[in-house]
């Protein structure tokens, strides 16, 4: 019998999330158990796992949002399984629950995971980076101010070109988050505490320059490593956080499969909500 014969398929419940967090922690990712929690009651988390009792191996998460978007994200193998394909069979699995829903599936893939999804059809949107720096609050640091969670999807979804006000809600409700709106409520950056790193994400602003007054007010404000997640075509928000001491984590794609409206960059959307969320 292979290996992967001895494999149970099962979808997590609330009760999966710490084997969930333990996956993500051991590949060093920034997702938290609040992240595990919010696809296991929003989306759906398929999982492989040894024998029937055994521990779980391998992940990959469906996050459906409205307008007809499916994110998949979450795709995670235990070193001692991978190379037996089962990243590609859970894979299949969150593009056939998408499908069952009407929704287009897109992710953000690596460059290692870029060339294995466009054999299955994935297509190339845009390029994004993470960005890694270090920030500690100055003698003045800005009050967050108090983000109302309908103006902030309103705003988002113009800018990400799907619905999910849930997700933000999410985020706006957890411990630790902040929250900063632009003069005249036409935009917001937020801040939430990751496992590794605070990460910034979403900032939707009207134009690139207030995109960067809105960050450099949120940095200001925080303390310790920062991860964000801007689109390639950002060049000023690029040269900034290069010269401010920021560095390139790693390089992603937003890729689709099939005509995506969120697979190309929206004017007003600078940083984004993690690859994990899009």
């Amino acid at each position: 019998m292979a290996p992967s014969e001895a494999l149970s398929s099962v979808v997590l419940g609330p009760d999966g999330v710490p084997e969930g967090l333990a996956l993500s922690d051991a590949a060093g990712w920034n997702q938290t158990a609040d992240d595990w929690r919010l696809f296991v009651e929003q989306g759906r988390v398929f999982g492989l796992r040894d024998g029937d009792t055994g521990p779980l191996v391998a992940t990959a998460a469906a996050l459906p949002y409205a307008g007809g978007i499916g994110w998949i994200s979450m795709v995670l193998v235990h070193p001692a399984w991978r190379h037996q394909g089962l990243a590609t069979a859970l894979m299949a699995r969150c593009v056939a629950h998408l499908g069952a829903l009407g929704a287009t599936p897109v992710l953000d893939a690596t460059p290692a995971g870029q060339q294995a999804y466009s054999r299955v059809g994935f297509e190339d949107g845009f390029t994004l980076a993470r960005w890694e720096g270090t920030v500690s609050a100055g003698a003045s640091v800005p009050s967050a101010m108090p983000a109302d969670a309908t103006t902030v999807s309103k705003l988002d979804a113009q800018a990400s070109g799907c619905g999910r006000g849930f997700l933000l809600a999410d985020f706006l409700q957890r411990a630790g988050s902040r929250a900063w709106m632009a003069a005249g409520n036409t935009g917001f950056a937020i801040a939430r505490e990751g496992r590794r790193a605070t990460q910034i994400g979403p900032l939707v602003a009207e134009d690139e320059a207030s995109a960067l007054s809105l960050l450099q007010t949120a940095l200001a404000g925080l303390r310790g490593r920062v991860f964000l997640d801007v689109p390639e075509r950002w060049a000023s928000l690029r040269g900034w956080l290069e010269l401010n001491g920021f560095a390139r984590q790693r390089s992603f794609v937003r890729m689709a499969l099939g005509a995506a409206p969120i697979a190309s960059v929206n004017d007003r959307l600078f940083v984004l909500a993690g690859p994990e969320f899009g």
